[in-house]
């Protein structure tokens, strides 16, 4: 039993006393701050207000407190760097007092921003190379978590990163920028369409991160692995991947242990971890996490790539997050599953269920608005094609890419058959088409009859649609999420505000809405 689940089990907690434990969510806040205060943060998260330096101090003050509790003695800006790994630079709570005591203290000012030398971290020629001062700045829809390690626990603040003259040294700022685009754009389109009571748009995120695991004194005895992360010499196994029996196989024991404890580290931290399984080649893995906002989710899977290393090597393994770490066997991708979501609970890319004879209205905008939507993202990714490939590109990626599962490096969308026939109907001027999915029928009685999925899953193609989001295959497993959600996100603002200034300008009482969608189609 790991040490996570081995302290909630002796208080007699299980699952949800553990989920969230090392977490300073909305729901924490809730219960520790002034009712005024709570309601403050919340406007700032959804944009409608800033964040002030008064609200800030109270904020701070319950986050210490919090974290003390829990026993950390350290905090840390934690942010993303170009380089594609996390960072942080770690301050005590400790404060000198004259008379040669100290007091525990956590500033408003402290929560808001820090200083960390920026001089060493690569800004893609935004500055001199002397040019040393960089700033981190409080992500507040980001929940804080602790970290811990032998040596004791840190509380960390998901930061923004920044230049003395404010260039984006991060992959958080220009992820962030992308989203309230992307959030503009659409609830222009929304209200357009007739959606008046939509405020916000989020773009969401969920990562599907494989990855490798072999034995950690059979890793150190490779010095090509160790250093390169993969192998560049050596000779193909007895027994490779060619019945591919390790797919969906069942965990052994060892494994199982690790996943258990990765589990719980990543729970009690607040991380939605949700499905595992082994994957296609021997000894690779998968796990995945459930949707969250963009920003949030690229946090998330920034700590299942670093959970994942600490704990298997508390397992006596070593993860592998190379994309091709063994020449002839499948490599390891990170599947970025996107889509859109408004404040009022809506998926914009959930094809519409029958509605009723009295809800036709309703039905009538729901279609409109699924095609609008989706037809904006296939807009988007045929117009950025190049940049959403670059998002996807590195040296251990271009190896892996094109075989053995993955896709090839040419950008194309599936759309499958149902969408494909309704997209030719429109092309065709029919006026009525289904949007329904069906029943599968499995031909035995004691099987249940099951909804059929709008659509199959497709395994070649790198950005396919997958039901009611798209599923961005491509990108490199090693790499940080936010890069291929922030092009995505700008590509379909830029798309939405194409569309919606020709919406626009030809909608009107007496201009249908299925004739302008025809138009921009």
């Amino acid at each position: 039993m790991n040490r996570t689940i081995a302290k909630y089990s002796e208080r007699g907690g299980g699952l949800a006393e553990i989920y969230g434990s090392h977490c300073f969510s909305n729901e924490v806040m809730r219960e520790r701050l002034p009712h005024s205060i709570y309601s403050e943060i919340l406007l700032v998260q959804n944009g409608k207000k800033e964040l002030t330096l008064e609200v800030a101090e109270v904020v701070s003050a319950a986050m210490k407190e919090w974290a003390s509790e829990h026993g950390a003695t350290h905090y840390t800006h934690w942010f993303h760097p170009l380089s594609g790994l996390t960072a942080e630079k770690q301050e005590s709570f400790v404060s000198p007092l004259p008379n040669g005591g100290v007091i525990v203290e956590f500033s408003g000012k402290e929560l808001i921003k820090g200083e960390p030398d920026a001089s060493s971290f690569p800004s893609g020629g935004l500055r001199a190379t002397f040019e040393a001062r960089g700033y981190t700045a409080w992500d507040v829809t980001s929940p804080a978590f602790l970290k811990a390690n032998p040596s004791g626990i840190t509380l960390c603040i998901p930061t923004a990163f920044v230049s003395y003259y404010g260039h984006a040294l991060d992959k958080k700022v220009p992820l962030l920028r992308s989203m309230d685009a992307l959030n503009k754009s659409a609830v222009r389109i929304l209200h357009i369409l007739g959606d008046g009571d939509v405020e916000r748009v989020i773009p969401t995120v969920g990562p599907e991160q494989e990855y490798f695991l072999v034995n950690a004194g059979l890793y150190r005895k490779r010095p090509d692995l160790v250093l390169t992360g993969r192998t560049v010499f050596g000779s193909m196994p007895a027994k490779g991947q060619e019945l591919e029996d390790h797919y969906f196989g069942a965990i052994e024991e060892k494994v199982a242990a690790f996943m258990s404890e990765l589990n719980a580290e990543l729970w009690s931290m607040g991380v939605a971890a949700k499905t595992q399984h082994n994957e296609v080649a021997p000894n690779q893995f998968e796990i995945a996490c459930i949707f969250s906002q963009a920003n949030i989710a690229a946090d998330a899977n920034q700590l299942v790539m670093e959970t994942l290393r600490k704990v298997a090597e508390r397992h006596g393994m070593a993860a592998l997050l190379h994309e091709k770490p063994f020449d002839g066997i499948n490599g390891s991708g990170k599947h970025v599953n996107w889509s859109m979501s408004t404040n009022t609970g809506i998926n914009l890319l959930e094809p519409p269920k029958s509605l009723s004879e009295e809800e036709q209205d309703e039905a009538s905008r729901a279609v409109a608005r699924f095609i609008f939507f989706t037809m904006s993202v296939i807009q988007a990714v045929d117009k950025r094609a190049a940049l959403i490939r670059a998002s996807a590109s590195t040296a251990g990626n271009d190896r892996r890419l094109g075989g053995n599962e993955a896709p090839p490096t040419i950008i194309s969308v599936f759309l499958g058959e149902p969408l494909a026939d309704l997209f030719d109907a429109m092309s065709n001027g029919k006026n009525r088409f289904s949007l329904d999915s069906g029943i599968l029928e499995l031909g035995a009685k004691s099987l249940p009859k099951l909804p059929k999925d709008f659509t199959d899953r497709n395994r070649t193609s790198p950005f396919a649609f997958t039901g009611n989001k798209f599923e961005f295959r491509m990108v490199a497993s090693s790499q940080s999420a936010a890069t291929p959600a922030t092009v995505l996100n700008a590509a379909v603002a830029e798309s939405l505000n194409e569309f919606g200034d020709l919406l626009g300008r030809h909608t009107s009482v007496s201009f249908s809405m299925e004739t302008a969608i025809r138009l921009n189609g």
